[in-house]
């Protein structure tokens, strides 16, 4: 496969995620590890670590695309900063041991594990399952440790944590508008610290193919990033246009038929 040919596959893959983010509200993670995992495999990158280098790729990818999201919730007033720090330490180690638990799996083995989570996502999405609204104020030690399960969680899989951090946020009595703010916040050190941590894990692999640094694919990451955030204005405009069960179904049969394939991979 040609340079040329690769680049416009990430080109496109970035296009594609980017749309969807936009239209669907959910990060790109879900997107772009399936469909990178596909464009290693044309690439004929080792099945042992296309899974690997999908998942390091993607977290590094929504380090950047996540950072406006972040910026414009933060101009918004609508990330409350002491459940951030309070969540903090645990999600910077949580996302640690994720890469290391997802480095002593095998490809098979991650692939499915994400095939399961990306069905239960699909099923809540279909049955219209939202955050129930709380009060409750959790003390520090336990912030802590649903950070570290919403790292590590995060980080095996390549996603930013919102589908994960927005029930827990919500159960203490943040609004919806709180809630999502700061998940979009919490995204960001999962995505470094994870997208780091795959580096190390990765680095020296034999099977590593050019133009990577341990398990992320640099020009996968830069051709996601330049194409992702312009489309992902478009994806906001379709979202007002189009009926929102309509968009919903629609993105659980996309993760449906998704989850299916890695399972059956």
């Amino acid at each position: 496969m040609t340079i040329v040919t690769t680049l416009s596959i990430y080109l496109t893959l970035g296009a594609v995620a980017g749309t969807m983010a936009g239209v669907f509200g959910v990060g790109g993670g879900l997107i772009i590890v399936p469909v990178l995992v596909f464009a290693f495999g044309l690439q004929n990158i080792a099945s042992e670590i296309a899974m690997h280098l999908a998942i390091g790729t993607s977290l590094a990818t929504i380090l950047v695309t996540g950072s406006s999201s972040t910026l414009g919730h933060y101009r918004r007033g609508s990330i409350h900063r002491g459940w951030l720090k309070a969540l903090l330490p645990g999600l910077v180690l949580g996302s640690i041991v994720g890469a290391f638990i997802a480095d002593n799996l095998s490809g098979t083995v991650l692939g499915t594990m994400f095939g399961i989570f990306v069905l239960l996502i699909a099923a809540k999405m279909v049955f219209g399952l939202t955050p129930k609204q709380g009060s409750a104020s959790p003390g520090k030690w336990i912030m802590t440790l649903a950070g570290g399960a919403i790292g590590a969680v995060s980080a095996l899989f390549g996603i930013g944590g919102g589908a994960m951090t927005v029930p827990l946020l919500s159960r203490c009595g943040a609004s919806m508008t709180q809630a999502v703010g700061t998940a979009a916040a919490v995204g960001l050190p999962i995505a470094l610290v994870g997208a780091l941590a795959f580096i190390v894990v990765g680095w020296g692999n034999p099977l590593l193919p050019a133009w990577t640094t341990g398990f992320v694919m640099w020009p996968a990451f830069f051709s996601i990033v330049v194409t992702s955030v312009p489309f992902a204005r478009l994806g906001v405009k379709l979202a007002h246009v189009l009926p929102a069960h309509v968009l919903r179904l629609s993105f659980a049969l996309l993760l449906a038929v998704v989850g299916v394939r890695f399972l059956l991979s």
